[in-house]
């Protein structure tokens, strides 16, 4: 059997991939550079958990362990990043790590570009997908094309979103007039941060949809669905908290040409938002790894880390389309909470509104009956941080 390597715990993303691999017998070892709230790593399904060196400041010594867990199994584990910058440290690394594990992409590079914001609407715009109107900070009539083409509010948007998020906690920088805009773009120059400016699609969170899908060896989308946001935290520029499965065959037709043109390999997700005015549905990112949505995924019937484990060593893996409502909802019950203080208290939803969303069957992000401990340790994670905030 070949074991499953999952990079990274201090998450709920790697805990799930750790679930969705463990509930099938495969033998688990997760990769972490400390120790420190790792709650992903108390999964009763995780089989051997590695400390490894920082791979963000001595990315040698963490290739080299990579290497050397590699060497001593004798079949090539398949690779699995829970997060953007293990992504990048992989798709850096490809021809590398290719010699010692399993990893679904064969193009050097192409995981980073579409990551990456710039080149990503370079990407779509060559295969006629639309994106939101966007304006390059250098150029020489910078002003007049913000006021003509995209006019405010609009958003500050990072070509790196991994280190952006790193700096300022959150995603974007949201501009009202020219001012605001200027003081943003300085922010980020000050940091080193390479920004953009574009415009924002109309429409409230629940515009926001994702083409979840897996490509296999042979460059074919064979596993596919389609989910939209209710909730996300921050607000109207975050990450999910409340997710529904949600059939939008629409999004498979702009997605799969799309993917498959480009050469992608292995999971992926799409992020589109629906524009309220015209109905069109507009290209926002592409996230590489395993998504937050991932137990929302398993529970609609498809999953994704078993499918690439299948893929890889070369087993039988018959398609797959979720092309109806499940009704089911992902929910990150702490971030979730912070999500509805913040809708309600800006008016965009109602206690009602939110009362009603809450009856429905759940993919929670953390929690599982037959599989408490992550959850309980992950609690005991926010208690000692409550405490020290008090203490200070």
């Amino acid at each position: 059997m070949n074991k499953a390597v999952i990079l990274g715990t201090n998450y709920y993303i790697g805990l799930s991939i750790i679930r969705c691999l463990g509930r099938e017998k495969i033998h688990t070892i997760a990769i972490d550079y400390t120790q420190k709230d790792t709650y992903g790593s108390k999964s009763k399904y995780l089989n051997e958990h590695i400390e490894a060196p920082n791979f963000k400041t001595e990315k040698e010594a963490y290739l080299d362990k990579l290497i050397e867990i590699a060497k001593n199994e004798s079949e090539k584990p398949v690779l699995y990043p829970s997060a953007d910058p293990y992504a990048e440290f992989i798709d850096e690394n490809l021809d590398i790590l290719k010699k010692y594990y399993l990893i679904p992409m064969v193009k050097k590079g192409l995981w980073t570009e579409v990551m990456k914001k710039e080149s990503l609407i370079k990407l779509a715009q060559q295969n006629n997908v639309l994106v939101p109107e966007t304006v390059d900070i250098d150029d020489p009539n910078f002003k007049e094309k913000v006021v003509e083409m995209i006019g405010f509010p609009c958003i500050v948007k990072p070509t790196d979103s991994p280190k952006f998020v790193n700096e300022f906690r959150k995603k974007i920088f949201y501009c009202t007039n020219i001012k605001e805009l200027e003081d943003s773009i300085e922010k980020a120059r000050n940091k080193q941060i390479e920004v953009f400016v574009q415009r924002i699609i109309p429409g409230f969170d629940d515009h926001m949809y994702t083409f979840d899908f897996y490509v296999d060896k042979q460059g074919k989308v064979t596993h596919w669905t389609t989910c939209r946001k209710l909730r996300q935290f921050p607000i109207n520029f975050g990450a999910s908290v409340y997710t529904e499965q949600k059939y939008v065959k629409e999004l498979a037709d702009i997605g799969i040409p799309f993917i498959e043109k480009i050469g992608y390999r292995g999971f992926g997700e799409i992020e589109f938002k629906k524009d309220e005015k015209t109905g069109k549905f507009y290209l926002i990112e592409i996230n590489t790894r395993t998504t937050n949505l991932n137990n929302l995924l398993y529970k609609s019937g498809l999953n994704f880390p078993y499918i690439q484990y299948k893929d890889m060593v070369n087993d039988n893996l018959s398609p797959k389309v979720i092309d109806y409502d499940t009704g089911y909802v992902f929910r990150y019950f702490f971030e979730d909470k912070l999500a509805i203080r913040d809708y309600i208290k800006n008016g965009q939803l109602t206690r009602l509104d939110v009362f009603k969303s809450l009856f429905r069957k759940k993919a929670p992000a953390i929690w599982s009956i037959s599989d408490p401990m992550p959850a309980f340790n992950y609690l005991y994670i926010l208690f000692n941080k409550a405490i020290k905030k008090i203490i200070k």
